[in-house]
């Protein structure tokens, strides 16, 4: 029996979730968390074998910032335990996040059921499972083209606030902080400081 741990905030999502797998002989839903603070403790709590982890979880208290960050923290205080990543939000950016937190696999929503309690039971024998056309996306996007200063730039500016904000938050001048942001804006192809953000989120190159 693998024994599954699901975590999505979205109750209604979360429950059908769990009772669709429930119906799989071979599958027990252990628990449901709606946190990332909540999916941590219960992870280590009930050590599933396969935790079904959504990225765009809310906080609770100190908890990990996303799915992602919660999925490091469950593979740090609870390594047996696998996680399969499985969100709405199929961008580039996530999966090398993903992978590179520890997660085992990466698929979204929007998949046939059975493939994803196929991903389950792939990731509870140990195998990495990828939504093909993600992996090729990934690939397509490439290595980043930021400097290291400028990604830096670009995180602060992430976070909002004028340009000045920004600079005391990386400890540089207004001045080098609006070159740092221009060149950003170049080698992204965006238009904006706000698209330079998200077309760098979202291909994995702020980290």
């Amino acid at each position: 029996m693998i024994t599954v741990l699901v975590a999505d905030d979205q109750a209604m999502l979360r429950q059908a979730f769990a009772v669709l797998l429930d119906l799989e002989s071979d599958l027990a839903v252990v628990g449901q968390a709606a946190t990332t603070a909540e999916v941590v403790a219960e992870a280590v709590r009930l050590v599933p074998d396969v935790v079904v982890m959504d990225v765009q979880m809310p906080a609770d208290g100190d908890g990990p910032s996303d799915g992602i960050a919660a999925t490091a923290e469950i593979r740090r205080l609870a390594p047996s335990v696998r996680v399969l990543i499985v969100t709405t939000f199929g961008r580039p950016g996530y999966l090398r996040r993903a992978l590179d937190a520890g997660a085992s696999g990466f698929m979204v929503k929007d998949a046939p059921s059975e493939h994803l309690v196929d991903g389950i039971r792939r990731v509870a024998q140990g195998l990495r499972v990828i939504d093909p056309e993600l992996a090729v996306a990934s690939l397509t996007a490439g290595t980043s083209p930021l400097t290291d200063r400028e990604t830096e730039v670009l995180r602060a500016a992430a976070l909002g606030g004028s340009t000045g904000d920004i600079a005391r938050r990386v400890f540089l001048s207004e001045g080098t902080v609006r070159n740092h942001l221009s060149s950003a804006i170049g080698k992204t192809g965006a238009s904006t400081r706000a698209d330079a953000v998200r077309i760098a989120t979202e291909n994995g190159w702020l980290g």
